[in-house]
């Protein structure tokens, strides 16, 4: 009889009271008969560390720290290093996990021994919960991962095969908005294998207090800084005129190729749908 794969899940949190029910229920819910949630807490002050005690109370699986850290890559690390899980995943205190997610993963991931990195298509909802839009993503592509003006691999979906840690791969913990990109990319270079599952994974979260809505002048400013220090195209090149110059000819190339891979698989019409369905119910 095959193993079950363990699943282990980190979620670094910050003054998250608001939403870090909703990421603890998600993996609660899945019912998946071995895991644990480990929440790296950065000494929150609203009321988080209580609704921690009360809940770890009633789901024994929760293990939760609370202590300073430099900021959410740190905490990451932190919960990366005592991660336990054959598979690990990364779940931000104000997204959630859909319903039956660790079992698809799981399975993927038991199919595929060659495989090192999973991530699946999401939903973005507003801060009460409510649909904005479906967001389903395309077959990985290092140069869309290199060149393409956001991040397309959302780490809300994201599982890694412990062996990505296990071999001594850690987040950037200078960096504070785009460590995501930094870490795939690295991981991207190194050979790692990723795969794209077209299914629905989970919810990330637009709420005002998040980085993605509060800073994003910072965000692009971190995003080209690491795409010009990493991209091995890019790294090559010695003034940051030549650097600008490729960006500027290859970033329209990367978008024309996610775009065109979207629409071609009639993702677009897919999102419609789901989110007529989702919205009303037909």
């Amino acid at each position: 009889m095959t193993k079950t794969l363990s699943i282990s899940i980190v979620t670094p949190s910050l003054n998250q009271a608001s939403f870090i029910n909703d990421a603890l229920d998600s993996v609660v819910i899945q019912n998946y008969p071995n895991c644990e949630h480990l929440v790296i807490d950065g000494m929150s002050t609203d009321g988080t560390l209580e609704l921690l005690r009360n809940f770890r109370t009633s789901s024994p699986g929760i293990t939760w720290v609370s202590e300073p850290d430099s900021g959410q890559s740190e905490a990451l690390n932190k919960g990366f290093r005592q991660a336990t899980g054959d598979i690990i995943g990364w779940l931000n205190a104000d997204d959630r996990y859909r319903m039956g997610c660790f079992a698809r993963v799981a399975k993927m991931f038991e199919e595929d021994p060659e495989l090192d990195i999973l991530y699946g298509d999401y939903r973005v909802v507003d801060e009460f919960g409510g649909l904005v839009r479906i967001k389903p993503e395309i077959a990985f592509s290092a140069f869309v991962l290199f060149y393409h003006r956001v991040l397309y691999i959302p780490t809300t979906t994201t599982f890694f095969r412990r062996r990505v840690f296990d071999e001594g791969n850690w987040i950037n913990e200078e960096l504070q908005y785009v460590m995501d990109l930094e870490f795939f990319i690295r991981l991207a270079i190194r050979g790692y294998r990723f795969k794209h599952i077209p299914e629905l994974l989970a919810d990330f979260r637009l709420q005002p207090a998040s980085k993605t809505c509060r800073e994003p002048d910072k965000q692009r400013c971190e995003h080209r800084r690491v795409i010009f220090a990493t991209v091995p195209l890019l790294r090559r090149l010695k003034s940051e005129r030549l650097k600008r110059a490729a960006l500027l000819f290859c970033r329209p190339i990367a978008g024309l190729r996610r775009y065109g891979e979207k629409a071609i698989r009639g993702s677009y019409w897919a999102q419609l749908q789901a989110s007529s369905f989702d919205k009303f119910g037909s």
